[in-house]
């Protein structure tokens, strides 16, 4: 699933290492614009590399992941992540 990302999935060096903490226990309730960034230092509840950049709307929390729904081209999807990959969007 990895392959073909290495530009998505490389951080800057001075970026590198764990994600803050607050990033992993941030509360998303349903109907947030969320944007998609995958955080390669953390390698559970990835999104697929496709969905990277991506806007979609939080649908529902599943334990401690949310889910997340993209238009894609003419149907909609659903993407289940963790908090750590999701970012919130000014709306």
């Amino acid at each position: 699933m990895r392959s073909k990302s290495r530009s998505k999935l490389t951080k800057h060096p001075r970026q590198r290492g764990l994600p803050p903490v607050s990033r992993a226990i941030q509360d998303l309730p349903a109907g947030t614009k969320v944007a998609i960034f995958i955080d390669p230092s953390v390698a559970k509840g990835q999104p697929h590399p496709r969905y990277h950049g991506r806007i979609g709307v939080v649908q529902e929390q599943r334990g401690v992941a949310y889910v997340v729904e993209i238009k894609d081209g003419g149907s909609t999807k659903k993407i289940i992540s963790r908090p750590e990959h999701l970012r919130m969007v000014k709306q």
